[in-house]
């Protein structure tokens, strides 16, 4: 959770703000959160500096941490009082600063390098996932999920990995859309339904929160065990919210919220789950209502996983 100091007095949040190098850091926080080793590529400082910065920029209680496994991520303050004021400051900033235009640049690099570790992990178990143990994807929590679709539609399948889920909706549905960022997963997919003569299956190349998908273009928006791996959970629910038609439905099938922080080098997760809060609240934000959320599986075998399972609509 986000930690958020006591509120510094006016001079020493100035004096903070004076510095050209913190100005640098919360430009890029601006945008995205990041951690230490991650400014320190970005920016060609030290890590010591880096810390140092930070450090400073914490107590006059511009920047909040967040702790994810072995890293602590940063990004600007969201305490309202320092809201506007930043605002105003850094859209001055980035015009004034020569290095801003160069930073967002490699912090694109970076951020690039973090989802290759995501896809390097799925290239590397395509053809062997479905005979790999992966938390929380049980046929229990699929068929609750299944019962609730109301086929013929077309279905977009979102991080559908080799596509098992594709293969099993595909006889009651119009059409799959089957997107997933690992080329190889795409190749594997193809390969299975080519061999099970399925032909109602699109596999497409695409990131969940940049997805190869018109707008208004399907029904149902699915997700499974897939948005944990999101960099932004959000951005990727927004999107599905725009390639919904009108009173089409997004259905998540995720973990819950856990402790187990060995899945981010096991899984390649991103998150450690969900709580029905947390996936309320992102669907509200991507404009979504009807919002229902219930646990609908708990695997009896440390480290107990649980699947949390998420339906909403997308208003007419």
């Amino acid at each position: 959770m986000y930690q958020i100091p006591p509120m510094p007095s006016i001079t020493k949040t100035l004096r903070v703000l004076a510095d050209p190098n913190r100005l640098r850091i919360l430009l890029l926080l601006k945008g995205e959160e990041l951690s230490v080793a991650e400014l320190q590529e970005i920016l060609s400082m030290g890590q010591s500096t880096i810390s140092t910065h930070l450090s400073q920029l914490r107590q006059a209680a511009l920047v909040e941490d967040r702790r994810t496994g072995k890293s602590i991520h940063y990004r600007l303050s969201t305490d309202p009082a320092n809201a506007a004021l930043l605002h105003d400051l850094l859209a001055r900033a980035a015009a004034e600063i020569p290095e801003s235009s160069t930073d967002r640049l490699a912090m694109r690099r970076v951020l690039k390098k973090r989802q290759d570790k995501t896809r390097a992990f799925f290239d590397s178990v395509a053809g062997r996932l479905g005979k790999n143990y992966v938390p929380g994807k049980s046929w229990r929590s699929l068929a609750e999920s299944l019962l609730r679709l109301l086929p013929p539609m077309t279905i977009a399948d979102l991080g559908a990995g080799e596509g098992s889920s594709a293969l099993l909706l595909a006889p009651r549905a119009r059409k799959i859309i089957a997107v997933d960022s690992s080329a190889k997963m795409i190749e594997f997919g193809r390969e299975l339904a080519a061999r099970h003569g399925v032909t109602n299956i699109d596999y497409r190349l695409g990131d969940m929160e940049e997805i190869p998908i018109a707008n208004s273009e399907v029904d149902i928006v699915f997700f499974s065990q897939s948005l944990h791996h999101a960099l932004h959970p959000d951005r990727a629910l927004h999107e599905a919210a725009r390639i919904l038609a009108p009173g089409g439905r997004v259905l998540i099938l995720d973990l819950a919220k856990h402790k187990f922080e060995e899945a981010r080098d096991h899984y390649a997760d991103q998150w450690l789950g969900f709580s029905e809060s947390d996936l309320e609240s992102m669907l509200q934000r991507a404009g979504f209502s009807a919002i229902e959320t219930s646990i609908v599986d708990k695997e009896p075998d440390p480290p107990h996983f649980q699947t949390l399972l998420a339906l909403a609509t997308k208003p007419v």
